[in-house]
């Protein structure tokens, strides 16, 4: 027999690093059970958590959009003021310059359309007793010219109705509704409150994170560095620095696009006669800041404008946006956001389109 002592030194060193491996496996795989076996526990305590950090995660979120405006002020319309003394002022003119200019772009949205959205519900709100005489007139002459109608008529109004038992139903389905009613409107009006304030709080830590923004980067790196090696450490600012450079310049390529196609549907619905062409255009842009599928919530106004004006203009409007999105979403979005974040454009498309499928607008 042959016994231990005569093995070779690597096999040691071999079995050992192998039962380490069997041991992380074991625990890995006890760790997956956990989860799947306590899943809805886990799902239910991380939405808590998210709800709890909702404002936070939300001020982190404003802070780092607003950070992208205050970073050009800062560093091009301010670089020239290198004093410490007035550090301060210009941060402060920074964020006070970045909030100014986010206001600017929504009230130029605003002014734009909705003078124009009040002016198709003031002529949908003139056409339409137009619209009721004119069905009136049509229904007396299909009567005239088809007498089988007024024959179906009569016989609808010979039929029996119940009347008590259909008050009866009305009286049970109002006292139930006005019920749930009076139910949803305090849960909306709570929930409204507490956007507020959540908002509230949140915008106010994101002006904090701007104010103090180097000294909390200074206060993460010591926390890593207390409680990581130098190699982590630089592996998480590695990644945290190619975090920060993507999304900022995922945010100005969405920008970018969104312009482009509103300036699209302005030119081209101006070229082809369409009305409302500046407000469809600007409120398509607007919306297209949500990836792939903002712009539709623009269609969805600018069919129902259509609609007023002629339903056989609204088809071509649906045509001319369906032709707009597929040259936009297979040409331009790609382009210009995946140069943006350095990815070609396939893996743009492909990454929308599997988020989107697996998280909705989200996932987009």
């Amino acid at each position: 027999m042959i016994s231990s002592s005569n093995w070779p030194e690597g096999n040691d060193g071999m079995s050992k690093k192998r039962m380490r491996q069997i041991g992380s496996l074991m625990v890995f795989a006890a760790f997956l059970v956990l989860l799947i076996l306590y899943s809805k526990s886990i799902y239910g305590g991380l939405c808590r958590a998210l709800d709890i950090f909702e404002p936070f995660l939300l001020g982190g979120a404003i802070a780092f959009v607003l950070n992208i405006p205050m970073r050009g002020i800062e560093e091009k319309l301010l670089g020239g003021i290198k004093s410490k003394k007035a550090a301060g002022a210009k941060r402060a003119v920074s964020i006070a310059g970045s909030i100014v200019f986010v206001l600017l772009i929504l009230t130029l949205v605003v002014s734009i359309v909705i003078p124009q959205l009040k002016q198709a519900v003031d002529k949908l709100t003139r056409e339409i007793p137009v619209f009721i005489d004119g069905a009136s007139a049509l229904l007396e002459k299909y009567a005239t010219e088809y007498p089988e109608l007024s024959i179906q008529a009569e016989k609808l109004q010979s039929i029996e109705v119940n009347w008590e038992s259909v008050v009866s139903k009305v009286a049970a389905f109002l006292k139930s509704g006005v019920g749930s009613m009076l139910n949803s409107t305090f849960s909306v009006a709570g929930n409204i409150i507490s956007g507020v304030l959540n908002f509230f709080i949140a915008f106010v830590f994101a002006i904090y994170i701007l104010c103090q923004k180097e000294k909390l980067a200074d206060q993460g790196a010591r926390i890593l560095k207390a409680y990581l090696s130098e190699r982590a450490c630089g592996r998480v600012n590695k990644v945290l620095v190619l975090l920060y450079k993507n999304f900022t310049n995922f945010i100005t390529g969405q920008c970018v696009e969104a312009v482009i196609l509103g300036l699209m549907f302005v030119i081209a619905m101006s070229i082809f006669r369409f009305p409302y062409a500046m407000m469809i255009g600007v409120l398509i842009a607007f919306t297209a800041l949500i990836p792939v599928v903002g712009a539709f919530i623009g269609c969805a106004v600018g069919v129902f404008l259509m609609l007023i004006e002629d339903p056989i203009l609204a088809l071509w409007f649906i045509i001319l946006f369906l032709v707009l999105q597929q040259i936009e979403g297979n040409l331009i979005y790609p382009k210009v956001v995946g140069n943006s974040v350095g990815l070609p454009s396939i893996w743009v498309l492909m990454a929308v389109t599997l988020g989107g499928s697996l998280f909705g607008v989200a996932g987009m």
